[in-house]
């Protein structure tokens, strides 16, 4: 008997052994789809089973199936495609936000359209109110100037109106603001921004780059309530278009902590990649609690400083070597002094912060790669991961030094078919060619993370997916594309807008490809957009987005 018992009792532990090995349920099983991962182990599947919120299975449709357990949900999204969550490189989450309440000027085709929407508006706001619009571009119209305030002031003579141009470098404002913020003739131009004045030397509007900042000041701030709600719109916006992630560029510290808020109540259905913007106490206080990276189970990290090297082309605020081809005289704009680039960059490097510089000219590039190449001299860092942002216009000589540096440039793809039909004008036959050089970049070795800039571009991630293969519009123009030999490929461009994010934001161990262990966030096409033909991708639209494992976004 007492044999018996010690039998009995061997083959219960050697079960319960073998119940202990097994790997526990799956949460939820993917199946149907044609899933692209993003992963050379497997870069194909056909099913995916998910795990507390991680990738536990990536392979056939057997092995996910292995792991159904009286609980797992299980969900076939037959014919459709599936690829990693999709990262937004650039945007400017509480920007959508606001313009999605605010005047929307994208896509007017003249001054008059522009007016006219913002009558309209004038209409059903309350007396006296702020008028805010954004998305106006002059080089959409027939006459390519700024505009002058005079038919806006007529037009909307009881409402200060403040118009921000496409680019976000640019502010249009009717006479009242002018009247309110106190601008004349004898204003001077601030350090790198500009007045555009009428021949008698009165401001005739149109303020860029640091300039703005004489009408910032005196527009009223958004309530803590009314920024909280604006990035709750935009994340819920960002999610309908398959975007699982956002390095949001730029952000003051009260901005910061309403994401830690949103995170805090479970609200966050992304992954935030907030960068601290050019505040000097800001600055003082993140440097004082440090690098944080993953919190609220990996949905917020704060590791990053934005700074600013200039303007922007379409406005002419970029800083060039060379004289605008279409302004002679006018090289553009610094907006931060070259040694403040480099002693916020020595600062970052000693406490454990990466940098991201917004540069946009040649001068621009060449100005912040200086001032990395001299940070890391006095504080030599060897995975310090340093962006440029946009990085549209770089001069030759200067390709290699991305790569010599070891700095990401952060471009966004849309950009470059927005901006050819005017850009040549701009720069001129020779310095057009070191113009979006996606190729030439890649072959020096860096990666190139993709993203949207939102609200200056469409949030759509795909228009960038598009213009990265084709260098076509949206229309599919022009035949051939703009510049062809410096498209990426369809891998490239996936990667741009899921690894290659991931990889910038030294979020590759859990982010950027559907592999074992990492987050399960990925995005349901109704279409393959691998393989479809190029005037065909567009078409593609979002069925669901998952965050965790989670639906965040299903379309109905």
């Amino acid at each position: 008997m007492r044999q018996l018992r010690l039998t009995a009792l061997a083959v219960l532990g050697f079960a319960a052994a073998l119940a202990a090995q097994s790997p526990a349920p799956a949460d939820v099983i993917i199946t149907g789809a044609r899933i692209y991962t993003v992963d050379d182990a497997r870069p194909v599947a056909e099913a995916m089973a998910v795990r507390g919120g991680k990738i536990a299975f990536v392979g056939s449709e057997r092995g996910a199936m292995a792991l159904k357990g009286s609980k797992t949900r299980v969900v076939n999204y037959a014919g459709r495609t599936i690829v990693p969550g999709i990262s937004d490189a650039h945007a400017h989450m509480l920007g959508l936000g606001e313009a999605l309440s605010n005047v929307d000027l994208t896509g007017t085709a003249s001054y008059d359209e522009v007016i006219a929407r913002v009558v309209a508006r004038a209409k059903t706001a309350p007396a006296g109110a702020w008028i805010i619009g954004r998305g106006w571009d002059q080089n959409q119209w027939g006459d390519t100037r700024f505009p002058t305030q005079e038919k806006l002031s007529k037009a909307i003579p009881d409402h200060p109106v403040v118009l921000e141009r496409v680019d976000g470098h640019a502010v249009l404002v009717n006479a009242k603001v002018l009247t309110t913020a106190g601008v004349s003739a004898t204003t001077k131009d601030p350090d790198g921004g500009r007045i555009v004045r009428a021949a008698d030397g009165a401001p005739s509007g149109v303020f860029v780059d640091n300039a703005m900042g004489l009408i910032f000041k005196v527009i009223p701030p958004l309530t803590k309530e009314q920024e909280k709600q604006a990035l709750m719109a935009a994340i819920a916006e960002a999610n309908k278009w398959g975007l699982t992630g956002v390095h949001d560029a730029g952000a003051s510290r009260s901005t910061i902590e309403l994401y830690e808020e949103i995170a805090k109540a479970g609200k966050l259905t992304m992954r935030a990649y907030v960068m601290i913007g050019d505040d000097s106490a800001d600055l003082a206080y993140y440097f004082k609690v440090g690098p944080r990276s993953g919190l609220y189970d990996g949905r917020l990290w704060v590791r990053t400083i934005k700074l600013y090297a200039d303007g922007a082309l379409g406005s002419r605020g970029a800083a060039l070597l060379d004289p605008y081809s279409d302004d002679p005289g006018n090289t553009g704009l610094l907006t931060s002094a070259p040694e403040h680039l480099r002693a916020v960059s020595v600062e970052a490097l000693k406490h454990g912060f990466q940098v991201a510089t917004h540069a946009i000219g040649d001068r621009g590039n060449r100005v912040t790669l200086d001032a990395y190449e001299s940070a890391l001299k006095e504080v030599p860092v060897a995975d310090h991961r340093f962006r440029i942002e946009h990085a549209q216009v770089i001069d030759h000589a200067d390709i290699p030094r991305f790569a010599q540096l070891d700095v990401i440039p952060s471009m966004q793809a849309v950009h470059q078919t927005s901006d050819m039909y005017w850009a040549g004008k701009r720069l001129g036959l020779g310095r057009i060619l070191g113009a979006y050089s996606w190729r030439a970049l890649l072959e020096t070795g860096v990666i190139i993370p993709n993203g949207s800039d939102f609200p200056v571009e469409a949030v759509n991630p795909l228009l960038s997916y598009h213009s990265a293969i084709t260098r076509q519009d949206a229309r599919n123009w022009p035949p051939g594309g703009w510049q062809p030999a410096d498209a990426m490929t369809r891998a490239e461009a996936l990667k741009s807008l899921t690894m290659w994010p991931a990889v910038a934001a030294f979020q590759e161990a859990v982010l950027g490809s559907l592999s074992p262990g990492k987050y399960a966030d990925f995005v349901v096409f109704d279409r393959d957009i691998v393989r479809a033909a190029p005037d065909e991708i567009l078409a593609a639209g979002v069925v669901a987005t998952y965050v965790a494992g989670a639906v965040v976004y299903e379309r109905r």
